[in-house]
């Protein structure tokens, strides 16, 4: 069990929680790997020797000449000429079972409350969509822009308070993802995200 520290505006306490004791680092990189082939937009495209702009006339005469034989100058080895096994459009995402996308996500959030970098909100008292109003708020939290900082909130007016900030990435609570968590020092999650993430790792707050 991990105790999680939670804030409010009537101050601190903490949570217990169940999460993994043990991380295994091959499976957060299964799950990255995973989101990012997802992302990739595969738009890449080269032309075959059958594509380019070049006529299909042969450039000289096959025997007695001294060179080399040679078909149309569209041919791979010369310059401008076609691309042999080049990218083509296509689609690089594939299926990660369930249950390992589950734990990698639990695990990644293991990690952070090992390291004691997961913060508990149950309230951003007077932030209401300004930066300023976060950055007040931010400060009293502890968080001063010197770690990078993963905000998991459902509310729209903290997300947009917090992310003109270079140092935070803002999710919504159904966008929590193993790599963000990974690429940020830090992860802050309101109430509502917490038992969103719950529901979806099929854990118990």
């Amino acid at each position: 069990m991990y105790q999680i520290p939670v804030l409010s505006s009537s101050g601190k306490r903490e949570l217990a929680a169940d999460l993994p004791q043990e991380v295994n680092p091959h499976l957060l990189w299964e799950v990255v790997r995973w989101q990012l082939a997802k992302r990739r937009r595969g738009t890449a495209s080269t032309k075959t020797r059958g594509e380019v702009a070049y006529s299909g006339r042969k450039i000289y005469p096959q025997k007695h000449t001294g060179r080399a034989r040679h078909g149309d100058i569209g041919a791979p080895i010369f310059v401008g000429g076609g691309t042999v096994f080049g990218p083509k459009p296509r689609d690089y995402s594939y299926t990660l079972p369930k249950k390992v996308r589950q734990a990698g996500l639990a695990m990644a959030v293991a990690d952070r409350a090992r390291e004691g970098k997961l913060l508990l909100v149950e309230d951003f008292a007077g932030v209401n969509g300004k930066t300023k109003e976060f950055l007040a708020w931010a400060k009293g939290a502890g968080l001063d822009g010197s770690e990078s900082v993963l905000l998991v909130t459902a509310s729209e007016l903290v997300r947009r308070a917090a992310r003109n900030l270079p140092w935070v990435v803002t999710l919504a609570p159904e966008g929590l993802n193993v790599y963000d968590i990974l690429r940020t020092e830090r992860l802050v999650m309101d109430l509502a995200a917490w038992e969103a993430f719950q529901a979806r790792t099929g854990g118990e707050a």
